[in-house]
């Protein structure tokens, strides 16, 4: 299944979660800590922490809690420079 990383096609497989599949394309850096702009990705990957979180359609959502599906369109929260 193909998807949308920052406007980057990704590969994943039926059932996979999206930081797995982000992870497995070399995507660790998900979003940037509002304190001190660091970058954040993967940490729990279970849903707890909130370190993975990307947009879809407008919606903040954990990767880790979240199947690729085709034709998505993942954004990080990444501040743009």
């Amino acid at each position: 299944m193909e998807f949308t990383f920052d406007d980057v096609p990704v590969s994943g497989h039926d059932g996979e979660c999206l930081m797995s599949a982000l992870m497995r394309s070399g995507h660790l850096h998900l979003r940037d800590a509002p304190e001190d702009g660091g970058a954040r990705g993967a940490f729990c990957c279970m849903g707890l922490c909130q370190e993975c979180v990307v947009r879809i359609d407008g919606t903040v959502v954990e990767s880790c809690r979240y199947a690729v599906a085709q034709g998505l369109a993942v954004t990080s929260l990444r501040q743009k420079s």
